[in-house]
């Protein structure tokens, strides 16, 4: 009788093996996300009011809450707040706009003659040796560049129009998102932890209080900021005899909630206006006072600000700007940072050994 010889099968590396077994996970993973992110890309005219509805409703709380504790009923608490808010709003909105425009009248006049004087500096002052008549053919060039730019514009005016409509949609359903999240906030907490095992409500509940203390810490923090430095910019424009203060104290308000991008901007629209309106000396005062302030309040004033509730490198805070730019535009600028910190504060809180699991 011959024995017959086991055959065996080849072997594989453990390490590859265990490779193999990350990868195709990692895979589905990817997957998995990216179809996430192509599902909000395709919903994002709600997506946006959504989130858009939750800063407002963090920020709209505080007031709320206080009318309750006076006696105020939920409801007329929140419909007051949202009242307030929008007159609020609509006051600003008109205070800057009326003094932006008293102030155009003479600036079509004060940036040709601005860019005259950068003109002149750059000839006879500058350590550049450029010919004048290369200037003004330049000038000329760009000038019948930016006619013909305005002249085929035309097509687009019908899309424009659609994307006004859109914004004018998505800011009144944000608005009505708003009253019922500040009416209904309690509900809709029950709510959503009724979709869980009653035995995770409690750790789903402490890790929803981490994310709320988060967007509030966040929201206080880059308000403050951008009221200092909008203040400190303003006054030196103002002192240095630029025009447009106030739509340079609103930029760089709005800025603000841009980290690192939109301090860049706004200081360099500072610097702009100051340059045309006030000419280079004016603006390179600004400018110093921009870069002062702006390195102020990234060393000392962010720090203390912010506190425990964001604590995130500049280096995670510029490529969140990059990618939520990249996926969703000017939107996913905007929103990046403070998604980024509710989530790595979620993520910090999830990970905490001693998770409150109260049942509250």
């Amino acid at each position: 009788m011959s024995s017959e010889r086991a055959v065996t099968a080849p072997t594989v590396d453990r390490r590859v093996d265990r490779a193999a077994a990350y990868s195709w996970r990692i895979l589905i993973i990817a997957a998995a996300v990216f179809a996430l992110v192509w599902l909000l890309g395709q919903l994002l005219v709600v997506v946006i009011p959504v989130v858009v509805a939750l800063l407002l409703t963090r920020a709209l709380s505080v007031p709320t809450d206080w009318m309750v504790s006076r006696g105020l009923p939920r409801a007329l608490a929140a419909g007051a707040t949202m009242l307030l808010f929008i007159a609020t709003v609509a006051l600003l909105v008109g205070a800057v706009g009326a003094s932006i425009a008293s102030e155009f009248e003479d600036l079509g006049s004060t940036v040709s003659s601005g860019i005259d004087d950068v003109q002149n500096w750059l000839v006879e002052d500058s350590p550049f040796d450029i010919d004048r008549e290369r200037l003004a053919e330049l000038r000329e060039q760009a000038g019948s560049r930016l006619s013909d730019v305005v002249q085929s514009s035309g097509g687009t005016i019908a899309s424009s129009a659609v994307l006004a409509v859109e914004f004018v949609a998505g800011l009144l359903l944000a608005l009505i998102v708003t009253f019922f999240f500040l009416k209904d906030d309690r509900t809709i907490v029950r709510l959503g932890l009724r979709t869980v095992r009653e035995d995770r409500r409690a750790e789903l509940h402490a890790l929803g209080r981490r994310a709320w203390s988060t967007l509030g810490g966040y929201l206080r923090g880059v308000a403050l900021l951008g009221v200092v430095e909008a203040i400190i910019i303003g006054a030196a424009v103002w002192l240095a005899g630029g025009d447009l203060v106030a739509a340079v104290v609103v930029v760089t308000m709005l800025g603000a909630f841009v980290p690192i991008a939109g301090a860049i901007v706004s200081g360099l629209i500072a610097v702009m206006v100051t340059l045309v309106t006030a000419g280079p000396t004016a603006a390179a005062i600004v400018a110093v006072v921009a870069l002062v302030v702006q390195q102020l309040d990234n060393d000392l004033l962010a720090p203390f600000i912010y506190g425990k509730s964001l604590q995130l490198h500049p280096l995670v805070i510029l490529l969140s700007i990059a990618a939520g730019t990249a996926l969703f535009g000017i939107v996913g600028a905007l929103l990046a940072v403070p998604v980024v910190s509710v989530v790595i504060n979620v993520i910090d809180e999830f990970r905490n050994p001693e998770l409150a699991r109260d049942d509250e």
